[in-house]
Order: C-alpha cells, then structure tokens, then sequence
C-alpha cells in the first residue's frame, strides 16, 4: 500500500541531500543524478562536495555545518532562488561512535544529539515551510529523513547513537500524521549495516552489510513505490522489526545471546 504519492520519474526533480558527501548520502546523490534529476548535495566537508560535483556534471554542491540553523535557513533559500522549488530533500547527516554505558562519553553523546537529531530540526526548520506552501499550489514536496534500525529498540554499543535514531523514528511518525493531510509525503530511512566511513570504526561482526549503493537502490526503489518506511537489507531488518514485539526479558535474552554467539 502506498503511504505517499509514487515517484514515476526522476528527470528535472530537484533534489536536496543533506549529509552527502560520504556514504549513503553520496550514493543516493549520484543514483539520483544517473536518473535525470537536478541533485544539490550539501555537508561540511566543501572539498568532498566539489568532488562530487565535478564528477557528476550539473550538479551543485551548498557546503554547511547541519547543526547551525541559520546556515540551513540560508542554504535553502538561496536553493529556491535558484530553482524555484525542493522537490524532495533528504536529511542525511549523521555521527557515530560506538559507546557502552560503561565507558560513557558526556561530550561524544551531545554530538550525537547535536548532529543526528538536533541537525534534523534544523533542517526541517528549513524546508517546512517550502513543502508546505508547494503542496498548497498542487506541487511536488517530499521531506524523507535518514534513521536506522539501531533505533527500534535498545542495542549494545549504541548507547549515544540508537537514542537518537529512536527520536528521528519518531519524529517522522508524527511529520507524516502531520502533513500526508497537506499534501506533503514524508519517508522514513530505517538502514541496517552498509559499508561507510562511520561503520568502518565497528570492531563487530556487521550482519548482512550492503554496499552505498545497495542502500540508494533501495531507498529510490522506496521512494518511488511511495512507501513511508524504507527499510534495507530485509533478511537482517525483519527480523530485528519482529524483535521489538518480544516481551523485554525474552529480547534481552535474544540479544546478549547474539552478542555472546
């Protein structure tokens, strides 16, 4: 069943990726831009953001910082001057280091807030209005945000990361209650493990790990069949989504069973 309207087509959509200059983001870039769309990329990084640009010809890069809110404000504004609209943006940016209760990091943890969740904010701050007032006129508008399956249910070694994907899992829940009303689709990005710069650091077995461009595959195979849950690989995804309707002690015997396996 299809919670928002199908993406038949991706020529001359115009497309805003924040976090993409690594990654999921910079897969999902680079599948878009194969497809015909007119891909605006944006992150800290400029120099990776100009890389990608001069690979991907007509492409543009808007280099910020996801956890200053006026630089997200400005960042799309100057994207509407230039182009009229957003026709789907996706936020991206994330932080993550492995962390155990034992071993907690205050300062770490805060940037994990700042970034995966505070950075959302930001940037729906940003584009709400956008959508908001495209839909009204009957144009296309789609706010699609990156979470992960670390935030179903509590995990070992993601005690600052899985807390802020539970929130980004959340918050897309209510956006779309929200706004499917408006005209507005929403899409929830719920990964398991695929080989990036932030899952490089992990010293554990990584079951079922897709490459970036697996994952951007699949989240436009999503997007364009209208999903609002966009989970990937599922032979590692369905089982953890069917983890969550244990009962606790029973899931937290499943997991430290895992962990010990």
């Amino acid at each position: 069943m299809s919670l928002n309207p199908p993406i038949r087509s991706w020529q001359g959509q115009c497309v805003w990726l924040v976090g993409a200059s690594t990654g999921i983001g910079r897969a999902t870039a680079s599948a878009l831009h194969a497809q015909g769309a007119k891909v605006i990329v944006s992150a800290r990084n400029a120099v990776a953001l100009s890389r990608f640009v001069d690979e991907h010809a007509g492409a543009e890069a808007l280099a910020c910082d996801a956890t200053d809110a006026q630089a997200l404000e400005q960042a799309a504004a100057s994207l509407v001057a230039r182009h009229g609209r957003i026709d789907l943006t996706m936020y991206c940016a994330g932080h993550y280091h492995a962390m155990q209760a034992t071993r907690f990091d205050l300062a770490d943890a805060l940037r994990h807030q700042q970034v995966n969740y505070v950075g959302a904010l930001n940037w729906l701050a940003a584009v709400l209005p956008v959508a908001l007032r495209q839909a009204a006129q009957g144009l296309p508008a789609h706010l699609s945000v990156v979470a992960s399956v670390a935030g179903y249910r509590g995990l070992p070694q993601a005690l600052a990361y899985g807390p802020t994907k539970a929130a980004l899992i959340n918050l897309a829940e209510t956006l779309y209650l929200d706004l499917a009303q408006h005209g507005v689709g929403v899409s929830l990005i719920n990964p398991g493990f695929v080989e990036t710069p932030l899952t490089a650091q992990n010293r554990f077995r990584m079951p079922a790990l897709m490459q970036p461009e697996q994952a951007a595959q699949a989240i436009i195979d999503g997007w364009q069949a209208g999903r609002f849950e966009i989970h990937f690989p599922k032979r590692f995804t369905l089982g953890l989504k069917a983890l969550r309707w244990l009962p606790d002690s029973l899931y937290f015997a499943a997991v430290q069973r895992g962990v010990n396996a």
